[in-house]
């Protein structure tokens, strides 16, 4: 063989060897966050996740930030459902019964995940003990069941009540209400306190009534356990028989009657949810009433409300019980087990409720989950103005001594579908709270004697 084909052959095979090296490079990995890509293709490119969501309020801002996730991602995220609380819990009940569920990411909330756990997947594959680490233990634990996580919690919720501090405030409001009271026209302490104010604002006319609740679905029921626990009762005892037509229950029925029957509540208050109550404060027709931290924003903004700069907000008024009202719940996210792409979804429900989403929240007044993000608001309050330092003070107070979920059954949603009704006929003076009492009291005790 002549030198020049035996140079020829050696080039050769050193090209092979390259060429078969470099091909087998695999391209670079890179890390970012939850989402991991590499150079040619993003993580859940292709993937179209599906969710059905809570609407309405300050809840849309978050979905504003989901196009950085799909672009940090390559996953597309189609949101088919949209809309309250109850209505999404309503159909998210029919779909799971029904077997027809075509969506990877739902809200859900810690009163109602309990009904729906078995068409959830747990999450404990999913999460990490590192993901869940900034989490506040006692909010995490109120998506569990059975030791493990269903839900990942995006924030937490307990009511304060706000008032009119113009209408407090006022002078000749003042001097009135010492002469029929015998004492000092303050931010209420008590229920009882409470029920005075709102019968005097009520009673001073101009479209003004004192006090309102939600009056409808799981509302009016959320609203009622926290007053028969003010009022030294609750719904089921430790046995888990119901006992809500007992002492505490008459007397949290009585008290939503009497201020009903003073005209201290709109007529229309058997027909609201949370939008019309907000709404009613906004336009400046109550004087005082409870609702939920996420609110606030909203009632402090001149573009939306009537009223802002002119509220505060205090302590739910402590009951005979010494209890203070302190329904409290957890909004958060969770995957469905029918989805085919879980760790696609569980990368969305990480990047919803990271640090950066949660503080942005944070500021249009959701109580923040993450021990990290709750303590840069606390710091942060401190060089605010006196009304969100208040604000915050308050909510944190509430949070540590006020804190208390419903019954953890499966049933608490039909619970409720068949106390609400019966709450309605009591308030507006249809059946007495005994009468009313007793007949949901049994009609409860017999649905859940059937769904054991």
């Amino acid at each position: 063989m002549s030198k020049k084909w035996a140079r020829h052959i050696i080039f050769l095979i050193v090209i092979g060897l390259l060429v078969i090296g470099f091909g087998s490079v695999q391209p670079a990995t890179v890390s970012k966050g939850t989402v991991t890509e590499t150079s040619n293709k993003k993580m859940y490119e292709g993937i179209k996740l599906k969710s059905a969501l809570i609407g309405g309020g300050t809840y849309e801002s978050l979905y504003e930030a989901i196009p950085k996730f799909e672009q940090e991602t390559g996953a597309k995220v189609e949101i088919i459902f949209k809309d309250n609380n109850y209505n999404l819990d309503k159909k998210l009940t029919t779909d799971f019964t029904a077997n027809k569920i075509d969506y990877d990411v739902i809200s859900t909330h810690s009163n109602q995940i309990s009904g729906y756990s078995d068409a959830l997947e747990p999450l404990d594959h999913l999460f990490t003990e590192d993901d869940l680490r900034d989490f506040s233990p006692s909010i995490l634990n109120a998506g569990k069941i059975d030791a493990k996580p269903y839900m990942i919690p995006r924030l937490a919720d307990i009511s304060v009540y706000y008032y009119r501090t113009d209408l407090f405030h006022d002078e000749a409001n003042k001097s009135k209400f010492k002469t029929e009271y015998n004492y000092d026209l303050t931010p209420p302490q008590t229920l009882e306190q409470l029920k005075d104010i709102s019968i005097f604002f009520a009673k001073q006319g101009k479209g003004l009534s004192g006090t309102q609740f939600a009056g409808k679905e799981e509302a009016m029921t959320g609203r009622f356990m926290e007053l028969t626990q003010a009022f030294g009762g609750d719904f089921l005892d430790e046995k888990k028989n119901v006992i809500l037509n007992q002492t505490g229950g008459l007397k949290a029925a009585q008290y939503l009657r009497d201020l009903y029957a003073a005209g201290a509540m709109p007529k229309g208050v058997v027909n609201f949810l949370w939008d019309e109550v907000e709404n009613n404060f906004a336009n400046g027709k109550i004087a005082i009433y409870s609702e939920w931290p996420g609110w606030y924003s909203t009632l402090d903004d001149p573009k939306s409300s009537k009223v802002a700069g002119k509220f505060d907000v205090v302590r739910a008024p402590e009951g005979p019980s010494g209890i203070h009202p302190g329904w409290g719940g957890v909004h958060g996210f969770a995957v469905t087990k029918a989805s085919k792409h879980k760790e696609a979804a569980a990368a969305l429900i990480k990047f919803l409720t990271n640090a950066e989403n949660m503080t942005n929240e944070s500021k249009l007044g959701a109580t923040p989950v993450r021990i990290s993000v709750w303590e840069q608001v606390l710091s942060d309050a401190k060089t605010g103005d006196e009304r969100k330092q208040n604000f915050y003070n308050t909510l944190n107070t509430a949070l540590k001594e006020d804190f208390r979920t419903p019954p953890p059954i499966k049933q608490w949603i039909p619970l409720s579908n068949i106390l609400y009704p019966y709450l309605q006929k009591i308030i507006v003076g249809d059946m007495s709270p005994q009468e009313g009492l007793n007949a949901a009291a049994s009609e409860i005790t017999k649905m859940l004697e059937l769904t054991r």
